[in-house]
């Protein structure tokens, strides 16, 4: 998690605990205050201290955090154009059948994690989900299901203060005009409050506002 954070990668966790590659045959050695997370794999290092290569870090998040966080951090990967066919390939070959459907189901243009989160956990329903769409007289919005339900993630400093509040709502009703309907959550309703954000989803889908009149 500490590489992926220092490469610029898109991770989940909040706290922030040092993550210590040891290798494939590393000591560790407590030491009073330490809370550091050791990870031992082996893999090939250019000198002692250089970052693993972006597979094996995309490999730790996955045993180290899940395939949630692996998921968010591949696509992060995949929209900042650092994971090679070749590293792809080398993860499907060296991961488990959770990491292999993210990979299948992975896109190169996911705006941000909480985006591709919200994508990962809706899939399940086999909902019709596009993102990045540009929406007549909105822009580009980050989900659009069927042709009508749009869904908005405002990350946190994107979206703080009245001007950029002000700005979010002038959107919504533009959308309205033109026939379209949207729900928007932020980063604490996602992350903490998912059957909130997945049941008011399912509940506009289920009364057929995801489709246009």
């Amino acid at each position: 998690m500490s590489a992926a954070r220092h490469l610029g990668l898109w991770t989940l966790a909040e706290d922030h605990p040092t993550h210590v590659w040891m290798g494939g045959a590393g000591h560790a050695y407590a030491h009073e205050g330490c809370a550091c997370i050791a990870h031992w794999d082996d893999g090939p290092v250019e000198q002692g201290f250089a970052l693993p290569s972006i597979p094996r870090v995309l490999r730790q998040v996955l045993r180290c955090q899940g395939v949630e966080s692996f998921f968010t951090a591949l696509e992060s990967a995949l929209r900042r154009d650092e994971l090679s066919a070749s590293g792809r390939d080398w993860l499907r070959d060296h991961t488990n059948d959770a990491a292999r459907e993210a990979l299948a189901f992975a896109r190169f243009d996911a705006d941000s994690g909480l985006e591709s989160l919200v994508r990962w956990r809706l899939r399940t329903w086999n909902l019709p989900v596009r993102t990045q769409v540009r929406v007549i007289s909105v822009g580009r919005v980050d989900l659009l299901i069927g042709d009508a339900l749009i869904v908005e993630i405002d990350g946190a400093g994107n979206h703080d203060g009245p001007a950029h509040r002000h700005r979010d709502l002038r959107r919504d009703a533009h959308a309205a005009i033109w026939g379209f309907v949207s729900l928007r959550f932020d980063y604490a309703l996602v992350v903490h409050d998912w059957p909130t954000v997945e049941h008011a989803i399912l509940a506009y889908v289920d009364r057929g506002l995801h489709l246009r009149r």
